[in-house]
């Protein structure tokens, strides 16, 4: 057994296919979030306003709902208990890093590009925290299968910058970073929500995290290079923070039966084909070539078939 809890295949399948609906929810909040963060001329804020506003909705559903007030109540026993130790709280960090660079990069080298980076680090970090065993799902074994999975999770990453990139080099190397920390925050989410027994206190507990990092990031912002002037009326610019607490809470309630790796490559294929489509019908500056976006997109699902699929050995001759 490789620790991921065992399902019946639909079960799997719907698993599955909830990781890629996440990548699809995350594509789009890093369009919106970065239009949010050029049109008010200010990334943090708008990592702000986005992060805020989940937390409001996280708030008024954890005190309405009967499973979010028992999540809260087992939240802050564990805490005074220290069963839950205060790591366990720090995933909003991670989810800060991500909506922050979304606002502050993706209205400038598009979704695609930004996906690029996300690739390579959840990939990388989906390895090592799975064989790690710091997931809620245990030690997850490295297969053969997930590692080339993982290549060509890399490979989709690299054919999209085989072309160069016309964009500062910090605006390619933090989505890396937001990649890694995203498989950070899932396991770490899928591990607290183990402890109160519900994805939505795990999810709040990311957004409060996340929200003080944010605002303290935006004072000192503010401080050196003053407040922003105004806000768009655009409605729809403002559902970044909906859109969040949606996938984290799928996240932190699928990543048990996934392991971390697998959440991250099927989260890649939503990702990579919806970021492809809003470049095209939406192109920036140093947005990748169709061509380019295609091929990764291709190798992307590809990598999520091969590290998804049961790979059964063939018995040999005679056996």
């Amino acid at each position: 057994m490789d620790g991921v809890t065992r399902r019946s295949p639909a079960a799997a399948a719907a698993a599955i296919g909830g990781t890629v609906l996440i990548g699809v929810l995350t594509a789009v909040q890093a369009r919106i979030n970065g239009e949010l963060g050029i049109r008010i001329g200010d990334g943090f804020a708008a990592a702000v306003v986005s992060f805020g506003s989940g937390l409001i909705v996280l708030v008024v559903l954890s005190a309405a709902i009967p499973q979010g007030r028992r999540g809260f109540a087992a939240l802050i026993a564990g805490l005074r208990a220290h069963r839950i130790p205060l790591w366990m709280l720090c995933g909003g960090v991670a989810g800060a890093l991500s909506v922050a660079t979304q606002s502050l990069a993706v209205g400038i080298i598009g979704v695609a590009l930004f996906t690029v980076g996300v690739v390579a680090g959840q990939t990388v970090s989906g390895l090592l925290l799975d064989r790690s065993g710091m997931g809620p799902a245990g030690t997850v074994a490295v297969t053969p299968a997930r590692v080339v999975g993982g290549a060509l999770a890399l490979l989709a990453a690299a054919v999209s910058l085989a072309g160069g990139v016309a964009a500062p080099p910090v605006l390619v190397v933090l989505p890396f970073l937001v990649g890694a920390g995203i498989a950070w925050q899932s396991a770490v989410n899928g591990r607290l929500r183990q402890r109160v027994g519900t994805p939505l206190t795990a999810t709040l507990v990311n957004f409060v995290g996340g929200t003080a990092v944010l605002s303290v990031a935006e004072l000192i912002h503010t401080a050196l290079a003053g407040p922003p002037t105004s806000f768009p009326a655009d409605p729809w610019l403002y559902l970044g923070g909906v859109i969040g607490v949606s996938y984290i809470f799928l996240a932190a309630a699928l990543v048990s039966y996934t392991g971390v790796l697998l959440l991250g490559l099927g989260t890649v294929v939503g990702q990579v084909v919806t970021s492809v489509a809003i470049d095209a019908l939406w192109p920036t500056s140093a947005a990748p070539s169709l061509s380019s976006s295609l091929l990764m997109s291709v190798l992307a699902i590809l990598s999520v078939v091969v590290a998804a699929v049961p790979w059964r050995r063939m018995p040999r001759p005679g056996r």
